[in-house]
Parts: C-alpha cells; sequence; structure tokens
C-alpha cells in the first residue's frame, strides 16, 4: 500500500499544506490549511468504483485490466 503524509507549512504570506514538493493553495489561518488538509486525506482513503483501465507498457504493448478502485493510499496530516 502506498502512504501520502500532508503537511502543514508557511507559504505566501499565509499557510499551505504539501504532499512531497506539491502545495495546496495558500490559506489564510493554519487552522484552514489544516481543516483543507483533513479533507484532502480523507478523499484519498475513499474507494472508487471499479472501472476498466488500458494502458500502455514501455515496450509499447497495450493492455487491458479491470481497476478495482479499492488500492487507496494510507493518508494522514503530520503538523
Amino acid at each position: 500500500m502506498s502512504h501520502v503524509t500532508y503537511t502543514i507549512v508557511e507559504r505566501d504570506g499565509g499557510w499551505a499544506y504539501k504532499a512531497g514538493d506539491v502545495f495546496s493553495e495558500t490559506f489564510r489561518t493554519r487552522q484552514a490549511a489544516q481543516a483543507a488538509a483533513e479533507r484532502a486525506a480523507q478523499e484519498q482513503r475513499a474507494p472508487g468504483e471499479s472501472v476498466p483501465i488500458e494502458f500502455e507498457d514501455s515496450a509499447g504493448r497495450w493492455h487491458e485490466e479491470d481497476e478495482s478502485g479499492d488500492d487507496r493510499p494510507d493518508a494522514q496530516v503530520k503538523d
């Protein structure tokens, strides 16, 4: 299982959350950034629908498979 950690940081005169090197929009307060990060983490954990997908591998071959929609990352917010 993959893992996503959202970290609350100061940014552009306000607060944001980030995952890896990617930042959210800037919020006026730390509390607003924290709440947005909690919502994002919750959405990451929510399962999706099972759907068929197609993809091309590095050798140029196409594959079809069913994506179950329940392969969700573990997500957390770190202060």
